[in-house]
């Protein structure tokens, strides 16, 4: 296998190689930010990478930015801090930035600048690529379809991600947008799918590429590029390239499905307009250059599926808002091109609910083709729209609350608030480390639907509300069907089957529901009344049986004490509906 692996990065070292003369130059005539002006250059190439070797022994890497007949701008990616004009040697590779890349690469952790910096060995290339990768024919790109788990039920059921969608998360300073990152990274995943092989969902055939930019500070499926707090800033010009061309040869090549998370691609857009002002060109809106739209397009674009190739890249780019404003040229350009966006929101960070995902203003253009029947679920479109529809008019009743009172609420205007409140603190919020299937996401769905009489899902065909609705005590598996375990507790407790000739006390009950692990029954306030209502009748005839006979053996007297122990539980605990 290692002599293979060295054949391999033998011929990936050798392939298109031309051997010709480097040109060196100590032309430096000045230094202005990142970048260093030479002069008295020969046939300068555009894009080309020099490598520049200091007084001190160290070299760096640097990429012609514009050629001025003579004259040639190079951008320094590591900094120009000690660079100096008159013992500073500029060497011309002749060649444009290449990559190695390698499966190997899966695990590993490199700099911006696309060095190992986990103490690994170095990576054995098995291909060099272009980092601004190769234009996708259009013709050749496939729709999107298949969806994404990001086991955050906000994403996966209200804006479901399909496979080669770019769909950015609008955050803010302060806000959990990096532990969102990195919740998604820890947990996502295929959807299987009954029509496809197994192969095909292995966990081996998912990759994670995550290129942070500015970060302060692995796991086997993920490759991470960090660009830190402390590294220099115009590296992070190339550290979402060197991502993406990761993510290419794993897609196409290696046959994965590759999700790519940037974050934060403010800081990326900061190092743009920083090269801008040194370059001293005209500044667009806010300082930032006129050609940003153009420049994120070839980022965020790099993204899909093509026709003939198993694999897919999907993006997920992440960008902090200045101020909250969502007007702001990154945001707003950023808009124009990716597939939708996933919305921060401060005031449900305020009110301590992780993931705080506002799903108003959210929105996934894609979802349609990533859901349904063989996808996910069939009622899975159903679900959100109505899910939605009642959030929606839940924040309008919120809203007319604080105006007229709650006291002048209609009783369905109570459902709807009732809904909004569990809406947030049950469906939205969830455990950091919580990874939740969309199946799971679903069924939690339909638990806070069933809130809401039929008659007020308008949203859900009455063929779909005759097949899920129905279902309060039953836990569904994809097929729809209730798990084996819990149809036997479902006959225990509706009085069929075996063991149900038996009384069940409350304390039974609990016990009952602890001991199968059976958290996601809905025990709804009508199957509680209900029970209630025959423990309380169970009891009255015990005890007018024992009043007629003037004695009792004791095993009625024990029958008689647990009964009346279920219905001091009953008096003592009214609010038994929470369990």
């Amino acid at each position: 296998m290692t002599e293979q692996l060295r054949n391999e990065h033998q011929m990936a070292v050798t392939r298109d190689y031309v051997s010709q003369p480097r040109l060196c130059y100590k032309t430096v005539s000045g230094v202005n930010g990142p970048l260093v002006i030479l002069d008295n250059v020969k046939f300068p190439k555009y894009a080309e990478i020099v490598e520049l070797h200091l007084a001190d022994g160290t070299s760096r890497t640097g990429q012609v930015l514009e050629i001025s007949g003579s004259k040639a701008v190079v951008q320094v990616f590591e900094g120009t801090s000690g660079i100096d004009a008159k013992n500073t040697m500029v060497e011309f590779t002749g060649d444009i930035m290449r990559a190695p890349v390698s499966e190997d690469m899966l695990g590993r952790v490199f700099n911006g600048s696309g060095k190992p910096i986990d103490k690994g060995p170095q990576i054995l290339a098995e291909d060099y690529l272009d980092i601004q990768g190769k234009p996708i024919n259009p013709w050749s790109r496939i729709y999107p379809e298949e969806m994404i788990q990001t086991g955050i039920s906000a994403i996966d059921v209200m804006n479901s991600i399909a496979r080669g969608q770019k769909i950015p998360i609008f955050s803010a300073a302060g806000l959990p947008h990096n532990e969102i990152a990195a919740h998604i990274s820890r947990q996502a995943g295929l959807v299987p799918h009954p029509s496809k092989s197994v192969l095909d969902f292995h966990e081996d055939n998912f990759a994670i590429v995550f290129a942070a930019m500015g970060e302060n500070g692995t796991m086997s499926n993920v490759c991470l590029f960090l660009n830190l707090a402390g590294d220099p800033t115009i590296e992070r010009i190339i550290t979402p390239r060197l991502a993406l061309t990761a993510a290419e040869f794993l897609a196409y090549q290696c046959e994965k499905h590759v999700l790519v998370i940037l974050t934060d691609m403010s800081s990326y857009a900061e190092a743009l307009r920083e090269v801008s002002a040194a370059r001293e060109e005209v500044p667009g809106r806010r300082g930032f250059p006129g050609y940003m739209y153009t420049d994120l397009a070839t980022i965020y674009e790099r993204a899909g599926r093509i026709e003939g190739r198993n694999g897919s890249i999907t993006q997920i780019p992440i960008l902090t808002m200045p101020n909250d404003d969502i007007t702001h040229p990154i945001p707003d350009l950023t808009g124009y091109i990716t597939e939708g966006q996933i919305y921060v929101d401060r005031q449900m960070h305020n009110r301590q609910i992780y993931p705080p995902i506002n799903v108003l203003p959210s929105l996934s253009r894609l979802m349609k083709s990533a859901i349904g029947d063989g996808m996910t679920r069939k009622d899975h479109a159903d679900v959100s729209n109505q899910l939605y529809a009642c959030y929606a008019i839940g924040k309008d009743v919120q809203a007319m609350k604080a105006v007229i009172g709650k006291e002048a609420l209609s009783p369905e205007d109570l459902l709807y608030l009732e809904f909004l409140d569990k809406f947030e603190k049950h469906f939205i919020s969830q455990g950091t480390y919580e990874n939740r299937s969309v199946f799971e996401s679903l069924d939690i769905g339909w638990q806070l639907l069933r809130i809401f009489p039929q008659h007020m899902l308008k949203r859900i065909p009455s063929t779909t509300l005759a097949e899920f609705y129905p279902r309060q005590n039953k836990s569904t598996t994809k097929s729809g069907k209730a798990t084996p375990r819990l149809e036997k507790v479902d006959e225990i407790l509706s009085g069929q089957g075996e063991g149900s000739q038996m009384k069940i006390g409350t304390y039974q009950l609990l016990q009952l529901k602890k001991a199968t692990d059976c958290l996601d029954i809905e025990w709804d306030e009508h199957f509680v009344a209900d029970f209630r209502k025959e423990l309380e009748a169970d009891f009255m005839s015990k005890l007018e049986n024992s009043s007629s006979d003037g004695s009792s053996s004791d095993s009625e007297e024990m029958e008689l004490n647990e009964a009346s122990l279920d219905r001091k539980t009953i008096k003592v605990e009214p609010d038994l509906e929470k369990y």
